[in-house]
Protein backbone atom coordinates (compact mmCIF):
# COMPACT_ATOMS: atom_id res chain seq x y z
CA UNK A 1 0.00 0.00 0.00
CA UNK A 2 1.01 3.43 -0.75
CA UNK A 3 2.09 6.10 1.92
CA UNK A 4 -0.80 8.19 0.37
CA UNK A 5 -3.34 5.47 0.33
CA UNK A 6 -2.15 4.79 3.68
CA UNK A 7 -2.70 7.75 4.49
CA UNK A 8 -6.13 7.83 2.89
CA UNK A 9 -7.35 5.45 5.28
CA UNK A 10 -6.19 6.80 8.47
CA UNK A 11 -7.25 10.46 7.33
CA UNK A 12 -10.88 8.60 6.91
CA UNK A 13 -11.54 6.97 10.32
CA UNK A 14 -10.68 10.69 12.03
CA UNK A 15 -13.82 12.47 9.83
CA UNK A 16 -15.47 14.67 11.91
CA UNK A 17 -18.80 16.52 11.25
CA UNK A 18 -18.25 20.06 11.06
CA UNK A 19 -20.62 23.26 12.09
CA UNK A 20 -21.60 26.42 9.70
CA UNK A 21 -22.94 30.04 10.58
CA UNK A 22 -26.68 31.01 9.61
CA UNK A 23 -27.07 30.83 5.52
CA UNK A 24 -27.10 34.94 4.15
CA UNK A 25 -28.82 33.66 1.28
CA UNK A 26 -32.53 35.37 -0.37
CA UNK A 27 -35.10 34.15 2.19
CA UNK A 28 -37.36 33.14 -0.72
CA UNK A 29 -34.90 30.80 -1.76
CA UNK A 30 -37.18 27.72 -1.65
CA UNK A 31 -40.40 29.63 -1.25
CA UNK A 32 -43.07 27.57 -3.03
CA UNK A 33 -41.16 24.77 -3.68
CA UNK A 34 -41.16 21.19 -3.18
CA UNK A 35 -38.01 18.90 -2.10
CA UNK A 36 -38.26 15.93 -3.35
CA UNK A 37 -35.71 12.80 -1.55
CA UNK A 38 -35.14 9.92 -3.12
CA UNK A 39 -34.37 6.93 -1.47
CA UNK A 40 -32.56 4.26 -3.58
CA UNK A 41 -33.56 1.63 -1.09
CA UNK A 42 -36.50 -0.26 0.27
CA UNK A 43 -38.82 1.81 2.96
CA UNK A 44 -38.16 0.36 6.72
CA UNK A 45 -34.44 0.56 6.52
CA UNK A 46 -31.74 3.18 8.06
CA UNK A 47 -31.54 5.26 4.93
CA UNK A 48 -34.70 5.34 4.17
CA UNK A 49 -35.44 6.11 7.85
CA UNK A 50 -32.61 9.03 8.02
CA UNK A 51 -34.06 10.43 5.14
CA UNK A 52 -37.47 10.15 6.22
CA UNK A 53 -36.34 11.92 9.88
CA UNK A 54 -34.44 14.56 7.73
CA UNK A 55 -37.43 15.70 5.21
CA UNK A 56 -39.68 15.76 8.36
CA UNK A 57 -37.00 18.46 10.01
CA UNK A 58 -35.23 20.01 7.83
CA UNK A 59 -37.52 22.95 6.50
CA UNK A 60 -37.06 25.04 9.41
CA UNK A 61 -33.74 25.63 8.34
CA UNK A 62 -34.10 26.15 4.94
CA UNK A 63 -35.46 30.01 3.57
CA UNK A 64 -38.99 29.83 2.50
CA UNK A 65 -39.95 26.81 4.16
CA UNK A 66 -40.43 24.29 1.17
CA UNK A 67 -42.96 20.98 1.12
CA UNK A 68 -41.22 18.10 1.47
CA UNK A 69 -41.92 14.92 -0.24
CA UNK A 70 -39.73 11.07 0.08
CA UNK A 71 -40.04 8.71 -2.97
CA UNK A 72 -37.68 5.04 -3.09
CA UNK A 73 -36.66 4.10 -6.07
CA UNK A 74 -35.42 0.97 -5.91
CA UNK A 75 -33.14 -1.70 -7.94
CA UNK A 76 -29.80 -2.64 -8.84
CA UNK A 77 -28.46 -1.66 -5.28
CA UNK A 78 -29.33 1.39 -5.20
CA UNK A 79 -27.40 2.14 -8.90
CA UNK A 80 -31.05 3.43 -10.40
CA UNK A 81 -31.60 6.21 -7.81
CA UNK A 82 -27.42 7.33 -8.13
CA UNK A 83 -27.73 7.02 -11.89
CA UNK A 84 -31.09 8.89 -12.28
CA UNK A 85 -29.81 11.87 -10.10
CA UNK A 86 -26.86 12.31 -12.07
CA UNK A 87 -28.28 11.82 -15.42
CA UNK A 88 -32.13 12.87 -15.12
CA UNK A 89 -32.34 15.51 -12.26
CA UNK A 90 -32.00 19.05 -12.89
CA UNK A 91 -29.87 20.78 -11.14
CA UNK A 92 -31.54 23.07 -9.05
CA UNK A 93 -31.32 21.62 -5.36
CA UNK A 94 -34.75 20.56 -5.42
CA UNK A 95 -34.10 16.79 -5.58
CA UNK A 96 -32.02 15.15 -3.09
CA UNK A 97 -30.96 11.21 -3.63
CA UNK A 98 -29.61 9.26 -1.22
CA UNK A 99 -27.86 6.09 -2.55
CA UNK A 100 -25.06 4.15 -0.56
CA UNK A 101 -20.77 5.51 -0.81
CA UNK A 102 -19.36 2.27 -2.01
CA UNK A 103 -21.28 2.91 -5.52
CA UNK A 104 -18.32 5.47 -5.55
CA UNK A 105 -15.72 2.26 -5.21
CA UNK A 106 -17.99 0.62 -8.23
CA UNK A 107 -17.14 3.38 -10.23
CA UNK A 108 -13.76 3.87 -10.05
CA UNK A 109 -13.54 -0.44 -10.46
CA UNK A 110 -14.85 0.18 -13.68
CA UNK A 111 -18.15 -1.36 -13.12
CA UNK A 112 -20.35 -0.04 -16.29
CA UNK A 113 -23.59 0.03 -14.90
CA UNK A 114 -22.19 2.55 -13.13
CA UNK A 115 -23.50 6.00 -14.99
CA UNK A 116 -22.03 9.23 -12.88
CA UNK A 117 -18.83 10.53 -11.45
CA UNK A 118 -18.49 10.90 -7.68
CA UNK A 119 -16.02 13.47 -8.04
CA UNK A 120 -19.05 15.75 -9.71
CA UNK A 121 -21.69 15.21 -7.29
CA UNK A 122 -23.16 17.57 -5.04
CA UNK A 123 -22.69 16.50 -1.49
CA UNK A 124 -24.73 17.68 1.47
CA UNK A 125 -23.40 15.41 4.18
CA UNK A 126 -23.80 12.18 5.78
CA UNK A 127 -26.20 12.11 8.74
CA UNK A 128 -24.66 9.01 10.91
CA UNK A 129 -22.03 6.35 11.03
CA UNK A 130 -22.67 2.35 9.61
CA UNK A 131 -20.83 -0.10 11.84
CA UNK A 132 -21.16 -3.30 10.10
CA UNK A 133 -21.57 -6.52 12.21
CA UNK A 134 -22.53 -10.09 11.07
CA UNK A 135 -25.61 -11.67 12.30
CA UNK A 136 -26.85 -15.26 11.91
CA UNK A 137 -30.46 -16.66 12.40
CA UNK A 138 -30.90 -19.69 14.56
CA UNK A 139 -31.47 -22.25 12.18
CA UNK A 140 -27.84 -21.85 10.81
CA UNK A 141 -26.28 -22.72 13.89
CA UNK A 142 -23.81 -20.64 14.25
CA UNK A 143 -23.22 -19.02 17.31
CA UNK A 144 -19.47 -17.94 17.33
CA UNK A 145 -16.71 -16.77 15.13
CA UNK A 146 -15.31 -19.91 15.20
CA UNK A 147 -19.21 -21.72 14.86
CA UNK A 148 -18.54 -19.52 11.26
CA UNK A 149 -14.99 -20.64 10.04
CA UNK A 150 -15.47 -24.11 10.67
CA UNK A 151 -18.93 -23.94 9.48
CA UNK A 152 -19.95 -27.84 6.85
CA UNK A 153 -21.39 -25.64 4.53
CA UNK A 154 -21.43 -21.94 2.88
CA UNK A 155 -23.38 -19.93 4.75
CA UNK A 156 -26.23 -18.03 2.66
CA UNK A 157 -25.69 -14.29 3.66
CA UNK A 158 -28.37 -11.86 2.48
CA UNK A 159 -27.76 -9.13 0.38
CA UNK A 160 -28.48 -6.42 -1.89
CA UNK A 161 -26.42 -6.20 -4.72
CA UNK A 162 -22.65 -4.57 -5.55
CA UNK A 163 -21.95 -1.17 -4.02
CA UNK A 164 -23.48 -1.54 -0.71
CA UNK A 165 -22.18 -2.81 2.56
CA UNK A 166 -24.65 -5.35 2.46
CA UNK A 167 -22.99 -7.10 -0.40
CA UNK A 168 -19.43 -5.92 -0.26
CA UNK A 169 -17.91 -6.30 3.11
CA UNK A 170 -19.03 -9.97 2.95
CA UNK A 171 -17.58 -10.56 -0.17
CA UNK A 172 -13.64 -8.57 1.44
CA UNK A 173 -14.42 -10.75 4.48
CA UNK A 174 -14.46 -13.94 2.29
CA UNK A 175 -11.55 -12.93 0.30
CA UNK A 176 -9.65 -12.00 3.64
CA UNK A 177 -10.84 -14.54 5.82
CA UNK A 178 -11.20 -17.46 3.71
CA UNK A 179 -15.02 -17.52 5.28
CA UNK A 180 -17.30 -19.96 3.52
CA UNK A 181 -20.48 -17.88 2.59
CA UNK A 182 -22.20 -17.39 -0.22
CA UNK A 183 -24.31 -14.43 -1.22
CA UNK A 184 -27.97 -13.99 -2.21
CA UNK A 185 -28.04 -11.09 -3.67
CA UNK A 186 -31.25 -9.09 -5.11
CA UNK A 187 -33.19 -7.63 -1.93
CA UNK A 188 -34.36 -4.41 -2.30
CA UNK A 189 -33.27 -2.90 0.82
CA UNK A 190 -31.78 -3.56 4.47
CA UNK A 191 -35.39 -4.19 5.49
CA UNK A 192 -36.27 -7.11 3.05
CA UNK A 193 -32.60 -8.75 3.47
CA UNK A 194 -33.14 -8.69 7.28
CA UNK A 195 -36.85 -10.29 6.63
CA UNK A 196 -35.16 -12.87 4.36
CA UNK A 197 -32.58 -14.13 7.65
CA UNK A 198 -35.61 -13.79 9.88
CA UNK A 199 -38.14 -16.78 7.43
CA UNK A 200 -34.61 -18.80 7.02
CA UNK A 201 -34.45 -18.21 3.25
CA UNK A 202 -31.06 -17.02 3.87
CA UNK A 203 -28.43 -17.48 7.18
CA UNK A 204 -27.34 -14.42 7.71
CA UNK A 205 -26.37 -10.88 7.32
CA UNK A 206 -23.21 -8.47 7.43
CA UNK A 207 -25.09 -4.86 8.01
CA UNK A 208 -25.53 -1.96 10.24
CA UNK A 209 -25.35 -2.46 13.70
CA UNK A 210 -27.49 0.99 14.47
CA UNK A 211 -30.13 -0.57 12.48
CA UNK A 212 -30.37 -4.28 13.88
CA UNK A 213 -29.84 -3.38 17.42
CA UNK A 214 -33.35 -1.55 16.74
CA UNK A 215 -34.89 -3.99 14.30
CA UNK A 216 -33.91 -7.03 15.82
CA UNK A 217 -33.36 -6.01 19.32
CA UNK A 218 -36.22 -8.56 20.51
CA UNK A 219 -35.06 -11.64 17.91
CA UNK A 220 -31.70 -10.92 19.49
CA UNK A 221 -32.95 -10.70 23.68
CA UNK A 222 -34.21 -14.25 22.51
CA UNK A 223 -31.57 -15.69 20.67
CA UNK A 224 -33.55 -16.15 16.93
CA UNK A 225 -30.20 -13.50 16.02
CA UNK A 226 -26.69 -13.60 17.02
CA UNK A 227 -23.90 -11.40 16.44
CA UNK A 228 -20.48 -13.04 16.04
CA UNK A 229 -18.73 -10.41 14.02
CA UNK A 230 -17.13 -6.66 13.52
CA UNK A 231 -16.19 -5.82 10.34
CA UNK A 232 -14.60 -2.50 11.86
CA UNK A 233 -11.34 -1.32 13.17
CA UNK A 234 -12.82 -0.08 16.30
CA UNK A 235 -15.31 -2.43 18.56
CA UNK A 236 -18.46 -0.15 18.56
CA UNK A 237 -19.71 0.76 22.49
CA UNK A 238 -22.34 -2.18 22.61
CA UNK A 239 -20.63 -5.24 20.93
CA UNK A 240 -17.30 -5.29 23.34
CA UNK A 241 -17.29 -9.17 23.52
CA UNK A 242 -18.13 -9.58 20.11
CA UNK A 243 -14.89 -10.34 17.99
CA UNK A 244 -13.26 -7.71 15.16
CA UNK A 245 -12.63 -9.30 11.90
CA UNK A 246 -9.04 -7.70 11.58
CA UNK A 247 -8.12 -10.20 15.09
CA UNK A 248 -8.32 -13.01 12.19
CA UNK A 249 -6.30 -11.44 9.29
CA UNK A 250 -3.28 -13.76 8.71
CA UNK A 251 -1.84 -11.19 5.51
CA UNK A 252 -0.80 -8.14 5.04
CA UNK A 253 -3.40 -8.45 1.75
CA UNK A 254 -5.90 -9.47 4.29
CA UNK A 255 -5.53 -6.42 6.80
CA UNK A 256 -5.74 -4.27 3.63
CA UNK A 257 -9.18 -5.59 2.30
CA UNK A 258 -10.35 -5.38 5.78
CA UNK A 259 -9.08 -2.11 5.88
CA UNK A 260 -11.28 -1.07 2.88
CA UNK A 261 -14.12 -2.99 4.49
CA UNK A 262 -14.01 -0.84 7.25
CA UNK A 263 -13.18 2.82 5.71
CA UNK A 264 -15.10 3.10 2.65
CA UNK A 265 -18.05 1.51 4.18
CA UNK A 266 -17.99 2.89 7.63
CA UNK A 267 -19.96 6.36 6.04
CA UNK A 268 -22.13 5.02 3.86
CA UNK A 269 -25.22 7.26 3.86
CA UNK A 270 -24.84 10.17 2.15
CA UNK A 271 -27.26 13.07 1.16
CA UNK A 272 -26.52 14.46 -2.58
CA UNK A 273 -27.96 16.68 -5.29
CA UNK A 274 -27.35 16.98 -8.84
CA UNK A 275 -23.73 18.10 -10.84
CA UNK A 276 -24.18 21.39 -12.14
CA UNK A 277 -26.56 22.65 -8.51
CA UNK A 278 -25.44 26.14 -8.60
CA UNK A 279 -22.95 26.53 -5.79
CA UNK A 280 -25.04 29.25 -3.69
CA UNK A 281 -28.12 26.54 -3.53
CA UNK A 282 -25.50 23.55 -2.45
CA UNK A 283 -24.55 25.81 0.31
CA UNK A 284 -27.88 26.46 1.72
CA UNK A 285 -28.69 22.53 1.48
CA UNK A 286 -25.37 22.12 2.96
CA UNK A 287 -25.92 24.25 5.86
CA UNK A 288 -29.82 23.30 6.67
CA UNK A 289 -28.22 19.60 6.60
CA UNK A 290 -25.92 19.69 9.52
CA UNK A 291 -27.78 21.96 11.68
CA UNK A 292 -31.43 19.79 11.21
CA UNK A 293 -29.17 16.95 12.26
CA UNK A 294 -28.29 19.44 15.53
CA UNK A 295 -31.71 20.06 15.94
CA UNK A 296 -32.68 19.45 19.63
CA UNK A 297 -36.48 18.05 18.12
CA UNK A 298 -34.82 15.70 15.66
CA UNK A 299 -32.33 14.22 18.30
CA UNK A 300 -35.05 12.95 20.46
CA UNK A 301 -36.80 11.81 17.95
CA UNK A 302 -33.39 9.87 16.64
CA UNK A 303 -32.92 8.83 20.64
CA UNK A 304 -36.84 7.75 20.57
CA UNK A 305 -35.73 5.25 17.42
CA UNK A 306 -32.45 4.72 18.81
CA UNK A 307 -31.26 5.83 15.50
CA UNK A 308 -27.68 7.23 15.60
CA UNK A 309 -26.47 10.65 14.59
CA UNK A 310 -23.18 12.23 14.60
CA UNK A 311 -23.61 14.86 11.07
CA UNK A 312 -20.52 14.71 8.86
CA UNK A 313 -20.95 18.30 7.09
CA UNK A 314 -20.90 18.50 2.65
CA UNK A 315 -17.66 19.67 2.18
CA UNK A 316 -15.72 17.00 4.29
CA UNK A 317 -17.96 14.41 2.16
CA UNK A 318 -16.19 15.63 -0.94
CA UNK A 319 -13.69 15.57 0.10
CA UNK A 320 -13.55 12.17 1.51
CA UNK A 321 -14.98 10.91 -0.98
CA UNK A 322 -12.45 12.14 -3.78
CA UNK A 323 -10.19 10.77 -2.04
CA UNK A 324 -11.01 7.01 -3.02
CA UNK A 325 -9.55 8.44 -6.72
CA UNK A 326 -6.76 8.58 -5.36
CA UNK A 327 -6.27 4.64 -4.34
CA UNK A 328 -3.30 2.68 -5.39
CA UNK A 329 -4.05 1.46 -9.04
CA UNK A 330 -2.97 -2.33 -7.77
CA UNK A 331 -5.54 -2.82 -4.92
CA UNK A 332 -8.07 -1.17 -7.09
CA UNK A 333 -7.76 -4.55 -9.64
CA UNK A 334 -7.36 -6.60 -6.67
CA UNK A 335 -11.09 -5.09 -5.36
CA UNK A 336 -12.57 -5.43 -9.00
CA UNK A 337 -11.68 -8.98 -8.90
CA UNK A 338 -13.51 -9.16 -5.27
CA UNK A 339 -16.44 -6.62 -5.98
CA UNK A 340 -17.44 -6.47 -9.65
CA UNK A 341 -20.14 -8.89 -10.65
CA UNK A 342 -18.74 -11.52 -13.04
CA UNK A 343 -20.65 -11.29 -16.45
Amino acid sequence: MTDKTRGFFIGFIALIGGGFAAPLFGQDTFKDKTLTFIVGYSPGGTYDQYTRLLARHISKYLPGNPTRIVENMTGAGGIIAANHLYNRVKPDGLTVAAWASPLILQHIMGNDAIKFDGRKVGWIGIPGPYDTACHFNSQSGIKTMDDWINAKRPLKIASIGPGTSLSDVPKLLKAALNLPLEMVEGYKGGAEARMAVESGEADGLCASWQATKVSWRSQMETGKITVVLQATFKSHPDLKKIPLAINYAKTEEAKTLLRVADNVHVYQFPFSVAPGTPPDRLQILQQAFVRTFKDRELIAEADKSQLEVAPIDGPTTAKTFANLYELNPTLIARLKEILIPKR
